[in-house]
Parts: structure tokens; C-alpha cells; sequence
């Protein structure tokens, strides 16, 4: 298993029919979606690009080898991937709330 974790806010999360692909909006606005590999590499991105928005965030746990769309790594350190297609609802193995300070900083995954 080739782990990594995508966030998306819980909203949009929400509001997917569970049991069907995933597509980001950033399959259609950049052709892929972002992943990060490692927890602690998931809760610096979600600082870096999402502490100003207030929404909760999820992180959810995809097997990268489950995927059928190509992915590549471009990345100096290789722990961005990213997924040139829909993430298959059998790629998506876990969803975990990712838990916040009151000033929106990102601390941790829940388990």
C-alpha cells in the first residue's frame, strides 16, 4: 500500500455522494489533485495554504496503489503526489477530521 492523504474541507466532503469517485476542484482548475504523504507533512500543507479559512478540514487516507488515474511525484523531496484523474471510492481508506487551535492553526489528525 502506497499511502498519502488529500484535505478537503468537510463541507465539500459532505456534500459527495459516498461510494462514487472523488474529484477535487483542482482536477478541473489544474488537471490533478494535490496529496501529501506523511501526517506531519499533511498538518504543515494545512497550515501553509488553509489556516485563514475558518471551515473544519478532513484529511482523507488514500492508497495511492488503489488508483486507477496515473499520479506522478515531481517534487524534490517526492511527498507531493499528484493524482491525474478521480480518486475511486476504494482508493479512499480512512477520513479523519483534522483537529484545529482556536486561531486556526492546524495541530494534528484525529484518530
Amino acid at each position: 500500500m502506497r499511502l498519502t492523504y488529500h484535505l478537503v474541507p468537510a463541507d465539500v466532503w459532505v456534500g459527495h455522494a459516498l461510494g462514487t469517485d472523488f474529484e477535487a476542484s483542482t482536477l478541473v482548475t489544474e488537471g490533478f489533485i494535490h496529496c501529501t504523504d506523511g501526517a506531519d507533512e499533511v498538518i504543515a500543507t494545512a497550515n501553509r495554504y488553509y489556516r485563514g479559512d475558518p471551515r473544519a478540514y478532513l484529511a482523507l487516507m488514500i492508497d495511492l496503489d488503489a488508483v486507477d488515474a496515473p499520479w506522478t511525484v515531481e517534487d524534490d523531496a517526492g511527498i507531493y503526489p499528484h493524482v491525474h484523474g478521480a480518486l475511486p471510492a476504494a482508493s479512499i481508506i480512512a477520513v479523519r477530521p483534522v483537529l484545529r487551535e482556536g486561531d486556526g492553526r492546524f495541530i494534528r489528525l484525529d484518530p
